[in-house]
């Protein structure tokens, strides 16, 4: 058991390591590529507002990707861009709603899903960022902006980690500790193997004692249930001879007054 419990603790270690490691690598890459975090050119990217509901709302998680050719893009595509909203160059994600062509060159008119119109714009191919894979998670965009911070960071991320070395550390310093150690002679190592094997008979002794001692109990107990009943049937018996020998008696002598008294009789009729 204590050998899971380790092993448990050490995977457990390694994958808040990995988790830490993967989200640093999406924070730090959002800073280097414009606010926009970039892993294996797929793009974790929060919602911030709802003009997309129902098919996804404020706070939730969308997962876009990166294009390599703008001309696979179609209608009903939903796609991640920049735009410019009162003054501030900001993403935003909305689906196209029709295609543009100009020579060489297109275009794309947009629309949120919740907006009753178009966006006023057209989005042209250097403003777009990716299109949504149709991944989405409630909510866990609100988590990825919090990681964006520096109390975020620290929480989720450094705390995490030094509590990661903190516990190779330990297991690194019990490892040296072990391994100081002086190791066991031959003579000790039969030593210790002698004192187990008494201490096991001892232990079995003790057992076959106690055993010994409740069957011995157990069978004086059976002897008394035996003798109890015998005892009594001898009483009975007893008892039973007794009155019948009285009974014997007080008839005999019943017999024997009845018998002088006949013969009284008969004398004094001879008479």
């Amino acid at each position: 058991m204590k050998k899971f419990f380790e092993i448990a603790a050490d995977v457990l270690a390694w994958v808040v390591l990995l988790l830490a490691f993967l989200v640093t690598l999406i924070v730090f890459s959002s800073e280097r590529n414009n606010g926009v975090p970039t892993f294996l050119g797929f793009m974790p990217m929060s919602v911030e507002t709802d003009s997309m509901a129902p098919t996804f709302n404020s706070g939730d998680l969308i997962i876009v990707k990166q294009i390599d050719d703008l001309y696979t893009l179609k209608e009903d595509d939903v796609i991640t861009f920049y735009t410019m909203i009162e003054g501030k160059r900001v993403k935003n994600t909305h689906r196209i709603t029709q295609i543009n062509e100009n020579g060489s060159s297109r275009n794309y008119n947009t629309k949120g899903d919740a907006n009753p119109i178009g966006d006023e714009s057209p989005v042209y191919a250097s403003d777009i960022i990716g299109r949504w894979t149709g991944i989405h998670i409630p909510k866990l965009g609100l988590a990825l902006n919090f990681l964006r911070t520096k109390t975020g960071f620290f929480v989720c991320i450094l705390i995490p980690l030094a509590i990661f070395f903190l516990f190779e550390l330990y297991k690194f310093i019990v490892a040296l500790v072990e391994s100081k150690k002086p190791a066991l002679s031959a003579e000790d190592e039969e030593e210790i193997r002698r004192k187990a094997v008494e201490e096991y008979l001892a232990e079995q002794a003790k057992k076959a004692e106690a055993e010994k001692t409740e069957t011995a109990a157990v069978a004086e107990e059976a002897t008394k249930a035996v003798e109890e009943p015998a005892k009594a049937v001898e009483e009975t018996v007893t008892e039973a001879a007794t009155d019948a020998a009285s009974a014997v008696s007080e008839t005999a002598e019943a017999a024997k007054d009845t018998v002088e008294k006949a013969a009284e009789s008969v004398a004094e009729e001879t008479k």
